[in-house]
C-alpha cells in the first residue's frame, strides 16, 4: 500500500475545535476509496482527508472528532477532470451549478479557445469572479478577438507593424491579469488571414511572461501537415510549450494516417519542443459550415464538391443552427438537398449563400473522422481528453466526453487502463495547461475530486439528446465543496478563476 507523508491540519492553520460533536463539512475524511492520483496510473486503496479547500493527508487514516466521513465503498476516487479545450464557459451565466459537467466529474474548463476571448481579459475574469459557479475557469487569450479589437472589419489582410504592436499590447495585457498564454483559430475569421509571422510575434508575447500557445491550426484537413508544422515551428522559435487543439485528421485522404501525425509530434519532442495534444472521444466535430472553404470562395462549385467528396458527405453534415432558416436545424445537408430536389453541392452552396444575406452563418455537425484514428491519438502518451463542448448545442460532446473516455476506451475496448485515463484527464491536463495544485491527489492540492463507478459511469448524450446527463458519478468536489451528489447539484458555487501561475 502507498501511503503518503502527513501535511498536518494545525500546519494549514484549519485546525477545528476539539470535541466537536456535529460534522464538519469543511473537514471531510473519504475512506476505502481505489484512489487514481492523476499522476500515476497505478490505482490503490487509501483513505483522504480534505481541509477546507485542500488535501491535507493521504493513506490509512482514522476519523477525528467532528470531520465529516465518508465511506467510498471502494469506488474511484480521483483528481477533479480538467477539460483543457471547452466553450462552456459562454454559458455558465445560464448554467451556474454546471450540471453537464460535473455530472461527468468535470471540475476546471479552460476557455478562451480557438482565438476567442474577451477583451480585455481582465473583464471577463472581474466578471466570473463575482458570479462564481460550480467549477473552476481559466482562460486563454484569443488571438482572433485581440485581431479583431485592432482592425474591425479591414482584417482581411496581414496586419501592419502598427497594428501588430496594438494586438501585442492588447495580449500583454492579457497575459498581465492572468491569461494561461495565447490562443489561435487560424481557419477563422479574421486569423485566417495571420500571417506566420504574425502569429510568432505574439508567441514571444506569451512566453517572455511564461505563458503557452494552444492552436486550432490553420488547417485540420487539406493542409493539415503544413499547418501542424507551423505549430510546431512557432513552439520551437517562441520557445514556450505548444498544444494541438481537438486533435483530428478530418479529411477522408489522411484517414489512417494517425501514425504520420503522431511520428511528427514524437520528433518534435525529441528536438526539444514541448508540444502536446488535446481530443475529444467523438467522430464529428462541430463548428461553421464556412470554416471548410479556407479560400472563402463560396460560389465555387469545384470547391464545394470537394468538400462533400473528401471532408464531410451530405449526410454526415448536420444542420445543428442556421440564421437563415431555423427549419433546417436536426437535417443534414442531403435531406434538404432531397427536399429541395437538388443536388448536394448545388445545396450546400445555397445554405451559405442565405445565410451570409442574413449577416450569419450555418452552424454545422460534421463526420470527418475515423474512430481507429481517435483511437491512436488518445492512445498517445502526450495526449490528454477535452470536449469542445457547450452547454447548449446539438453535440454529445459537452455533455459527454470524459463518461465516453471511461466507458468506451476503458471499460469496453480497454484501448487505456482505467489509471491511464484519469491521468489524461487530470494530471497530464494541469501540466499541459500550466495549472499549479490541481489534477492531483497529494497533500497540498485543491480539493477538486470526483467519487465514480468505474463499473457504470457511462454517457447518454447523443445528437437527439445533447444534454441527456452522465451516469455513475457519486460525488463531486470543488475547492473541498461538494457540488453534485446522487445524480444532482447541491446548488453551491465554490469555482475559482485560475490564472497563470505566479500572477495574483
Amino acid at each position: 500500500m502507498r501511503v503518503w507523508a502527513w501535511l498536518s491540519i494545525a500546519a494549514l492553520g484549519l485546525t477545528g475545535q476539539a470535541g466537536a460533536t456535529r460534522p464538519d463539512e469543511s473537514h471531510i475524511l473519504i475512506r476505502h476509496a481505489q484512489i487514481a492520483d492523476g499522476h500515476d496510473p497505478t490505482i490503490f486503496a487509501g483513505d483522504v482527508r480534505i481541509a477546507g479547500d485542500r488535501i491535507v493527508a493521504i493513506g490509512t487514516l482514522d476519523p477525528q472528532p467532528g470531520e465529516t466521513v465518508i465511506d467510498a465503498a471502494g469506488l474511484v476516487l480521483a483528481p477533479g477532470f480538467i477539460d483543457t479545450h471547452s466553450h462552456h464557459d459562454g454559458g455558465l451565466s445560464r448554467h451556474r451549478d454546471a450540471l453537464a459537467l460535473v455530472s461527468q466529474g468535470v471540475t476546471t474548463i479552460v476557455s478562451g479557445q480557438d482565438g476567442d476571448s474577451d477583451v480585455p481579459i481582465a473583464r471577463r475574469i472581474a466578471d466570473r469572479t463575482a458570479t462564481p459557479t460550480a467549477v473552476n475557469v481559466a482562460y486563454y487569450s484569443g488571438h482572433g478577438t485581440l485581431r479583431a479589437a485592432v482592425m474591425g472589419t479591414d482584417y482581411k489582410r496581414e496586419a501592419t507593424t502598427t497594428e501588430l504592436a496594438a494586438i501585442k499590447t492588447l495580449l500583454d495585457a492579457d497575459m498581465r491579469a492572468g491569461a494561461l498564454g495565447l490562443s489561435t483559430g487560424l481557419e477563422y475569421d479574421p486569423g485566417i488571414y495571420a500571417s506566420r509571422a504574425e502569429v510568432l510575434e505574439l508567441a514571444r508575447v506569451a512566453a517572455g511572461q511564461g505563458g503557452r500557445y494552444i492552436s486550432h491550426i490553420r488547417s485540420e484537413d487539406r493542409d493539415l501537415w503544413g499547418a501542424l508544422d507551423e505549430l510546431i515551428a512557432i513552439g520551437k522559435i517562441a520557445k514556450l510549450p505548444v498544444q494541438l487543439s481537438h486533435a483530428k485528421l478530418a479529411m477522408t485522404d489522411w484517414w489512417g494516417q494517425a501514425d504520420r501525425m503522431i511520428a511528427r509530434l514524437d520528433a518534435a519532442r525529441a528536438d526539444g519542443v514541448d508540444v502536446s495534444l488535446d481530443i475529444y472521444p467523438y467522430t464529428n466535430w462541430q463548428s461553421v459550415l464556412t470554416v471548410m472553404w479556407p479560400k472563402r470562395d463560396f460560389e465555387n462549385r469545384e470547391t464545394a464538391a470537394f468538400i462533400l467528396g473528401h471532408l464531410a458527405p451530405p449526410e454526415g453534415l448536420l444542420i445543428s443552427a442556421d440564421d437563415a432558416d431555423a427549419s433546417h436545424v436536426g437535417k443534414t445537408v442531403a435531406q434538404i438537398a432531397s427536399e429541395r430536389g437538388a443536388d448536394p453541392v448545388t445545396t450546400v452552396m445555397a445554405l451559405i449563400r442565405d445565410s451570409r444575406k442574413m449577416g450569419g452563418d450555418v452552424h454545422v455537425i460534421g463526420t470527418s473522422m475515423d474512430e481507429r484514428d481517435i483511437a491512436k491519438l488518445i492512445a498517445w502518451p502526450a495526449a490528454n481528453i477535452c470536449s469542445d463542448g457547450e452547454f447548449d448545442s446539438l453535440h454529445p460532446r459537452g455533455a459527454g466526453a470524459f463518461a465516453k473516455v471511461l466507458r468506451h476506451y476503458v471499460r469496453e475496448t480497454r484501448l487505456l487502463t482505467l489509471g491511464e485515463a484519469v491521468v489524461r484527464m487530470t494530471g497530464l491536463s494541469a501540466q499541459h495547461m500550466g495549472l499549479v495544485d490541481r489534477g492531483a491527489i497529494r497533500p497540498g492540492a485543491f480539493a477538486d475530486l470526483v467519487l465514480f463507478d468505474p463499473a457504470t459511469i457511462a454517457d447518454h448524450a447523443t445528437t437527439e439528446m445533447p444534454r441527456a446527463q452522465a451516469t455513475g458519478v457519486a460525488k463531486v468536489w470543488v475547492n473541498g465543496a461538494l457540488v453534485y451528489e446522487a445524480g444532482k447539484a447541491t446548488g453551491v458555487f465554490p469555482g475559482r478563476v485560475i490564472k497563470r501561475a505566479g500572477v495574483k
